[in-house]
């Protein structure tokens, strides 16, 4: 009996100090981005001033108001106009630089806080996580009660599948049943939408769908190879994700244009319907093809370390294989993207709502970076720069009611701006180095964002990386 309480005591101690290693790591990774607390901003507190000689892009038509004056007040647009009558606030000169709505990124995949401060030093004030864990609600409580400066965080939970589409990553439902329960879940702890993804077999799908109705929850759908793809024109469903699978499902892997007219037709016919692209994940198969050394480029080395061990070189590996056994393979995905960007232009031509969406933080689609090759590839489509512009702002924010405090400057939207130094409805590519940003009116002037961006350089947080992916594990699977 003596022997097995001290066996016993020892087993404790083991796991006592195995929590203690644990909560070190993951606490010294906490330390690590203290950098984005707001306490630790020079002027991370003031969020009421008055922003003068700015060319202002409303984003609520093509257009640039010269020479305005914007009113911030407790980071909220109080007034836009060519003079403004008020004391006692600072002032900052725009110097006829060109002031306009902050970039959302409507698909990304947050792996740590570095990445955070990566969106930011790209002029993305905002991003929708679409692979909720436990690490993504403390994240948005802390966004939230402006502990620490990030782009406003709005995450879905776990991904839903059916019960055939098996992984670590995914939220396997048996029944309808099941799926009810776990949406009354998501919704009770945080989660701000519902994410569907393959494998959903109708009955689970009508499910889940029947409950976020009730629980007054969006949805956003990567499509389910089990349903038709028309299931997913459901009011509740607010944007379907990825380009590519027009291809995989409806289009049965052709690049068929009298079956993409049908497609385009149901767009079409379901104003409530946005579409999110990502084609630059998909392109990004065409350059590890091409590109031998993809895994050793600068981008990736602003990508979490977990992700480049583990995802980055399986996908360069699935991919490297693919041309070893087949070389035709290069050209079948390059056509495929140029496929994709047909798909854009008649999306467009339909006025289908279309939402910018990146896919970042997996394979080599490196966080904030990836949404400027994305926005190039819808003007390479056809639209506009004004066009391209409304796909990361206005549209973006007219997709879920918890986002539509964004997306334009005009009284009552969010502070959320970014400041470049050329107009950007004739040159997207001032937006890839904005001299400010400003996140619910804090402003973050070029050298801290490229303190973000240095930080998240080549960091070492594997294993804290590892034990939070461990604990979603734990509590959602």
């Amino acid at each position: 009996m003596k022997l097995l309480k001290r066996i016993l005591r020892i087993v404790f101690a083991l796991v006592g100090l195995l929590i203690i290693a644990v909560l070190i790591i993951i606490g010294v990774d906490s330390q690590k981005t203290s950098y984005l607390k707001i306490d630790n901003l020079s002027d991370g507190n003031v969020n009421t001033y008055l922003i003068t000689h700015a060319n202002v892009i409303p984003m609520t038509n093509d257009t640039v108001l010269k020479d305005q004056m914007v009113y911030i007040k407790d980071g909220v647009i109080e007034e836009v106009a060519a003079n403004i009558a008020i004391e006692g606030v600072d002032v900052i000169d725009a110097k006829n630089s060109y002031l306009m709505p902050g970039l959302i990124d409507m698909h990304v995949h947050v792996w740590d806080r570095y990445e955070l401060g990566l969106y930011l030093s790209n002029g993305v004030t905002a991003v929708r996580n679409v692979w909720g864990m436990p690490m993504h609600l403390r994240i948005k409580e802390d966004v939230n009660t402006n502990e620490i400066v990030s782009p406003l965080f709005f995450t879905s939970g776990p991904k839903l599948t059916g019960p055939e589409f098996i992984g670590d990553d995914n939220l396997n439902l048996t029944t309808p049943e099941e799926a009810k329960d776990k949406l009354v879940s998501y919704k009770e702890r945080g989660y701000d939408f519902i994410k569907t993804y393959y494998g959903l077999t109708p009955d689970i799908f009508e499910a889940v769908l029947e409950q976020a109705k009730i629980s007054d929850v969006d949805v956003v759908a990567h499509p389910s190879q089990k349903v038709p793809y028309s299931y997913h024109f459901d009011p509740q469903i607010k944007s379907i994700e990825h380009t590519e699978e027009f291809i995989q499902q409806p289009l049965n892997y052709t690049l068929d244009t009298v079956k993409l007219k049908e497609v385009i037709d149901l767009y079409a016919g379901a104003k409530h319907s946005a579409h999110c692209p990502t084609l630059v994940v998909y392109h990004n198969i065409y350059q590890m093809l091409i590109d031998d050394n993809i895994l050793e480029s600068e981008a990736l080395d602003y990508m979490n370390p977990m992700i480049r061990k583990e995802d980055s070189k399986a996908q360069f590996d699935r991919w490297h294989n693919s041309k070893l056994e087949d070389a035709s393979v290069t050209e079948r995905i390059k056509d495929q993207h140029d496929f994709h960007l047909y798909i854009i232009k008649k999306l467009h031509e339909a006025d289908v709502r279309i939402i910018c969406g990146t896919d970042a933080g997996i394979g080599v689609t490196a966080p904030g970076f990836s949404i400027h090759k994305e926005l190039e590839f819808y003007k390479e489509a056809g639209l506009s720069n004004y066009e391209v512009l409304k796909t990361a702002t206005v549209n973006a924010a007219q997709t879920h009611s918890i986002m539509n405090k964004m997306g334009t400057i005009e009284g009552g939207k969010v502070a959320n701006f970014i400041l470049v130094d050329r107009n950007p409805l004739s040159d997207l590519s001032t937006l890839q180095h904005p001299s400010t940003v400003f996140i619910m009116g804090r402003k973050l002037d070029r050298s801290i964002l490229d303190s973000f961006e240095e930080k998240a350089k080549n960091r070492k947080n594997l294993i804290a990386s590892g034990l939070r992916y461990a604990e979603n594990l734990m509590i959602e699977k």
